[in-house]
């Protein structure tokens, strides 16, 4: 539970990690409870807000934004910078700002011989696919893997059905 944004800076050394799997929020625009159970192992009425899966640009969202620019590779400066241009100051940024920041710490700690997986829907896969590539270098992708569940998490009258989400292997 929490950040792992400063475990990952103060904790991980470099180059010391051999496999990454990623499940990150999705950008959804829900909140996750986690349930509870008695003692008799029956479910709870009693439940605690987990995380909030819904990104706002605040002033979080602006540091965070400005820490890329500032202190981030220049190819990642520059990423961030022009899809700022283009997508402006939104929920969409905000997610993107966090996730971009904690890809440059996950690059510094995967050994130059391990594997990330990123795990992502489709809302923003297409973003992190090139944030990933400006990070790890495009060469260095693999693969896209669709996942498809068995059900979907959205209702077909308004739109198709959502049943594959995304894994990038790099």
């Amino acid at each position: 539970y929490g950040d792992n944004l400063n475990i990952l800076r103060e904790y991980i050394p470099t180059e010391s990690v051999d496999l990454i799997y990623l499940d990150p929020p999705f950008n959804s625009s829900r909140s996750y409870n986690v349930l509870f159970k008695d003692e008799g192992g029956i479910d709870s009425e009693a439940q605690i807000t987990a995380f909030e899966d819904t990104w706002h640009w605040n002033q979080t969202a602006e540091e965070t934004y400005r820490d890329l620019v500032t202190h981030a590779p220049d190819r990642v400066s520059q990423l961030i910078s022009a899809l700022r241009a283009f997508v402006g100051p939104s929920q969409m940024m905000a997610y993107l700002v966090m996730m971009t920041i904690r890809l440059v710490e996950l690059h510094r700690v995967l050994k130059s011989t391990g594997s990330l997986y990123l795990h992502c829907d489709p809302t923003a896969s297409h973003y992190l696919k090139i944030i990933l590539d400006t990070i790890f270098n495009p060469q260095n992708f693999r693969n896209e893997i669709i996942w498809k569940r068995q059900s979907a998490h959205s209702d077909a009258k308004t739109k198709f059905a959502d049943v594959t989400d995304t894994i990038l292997f790099y």
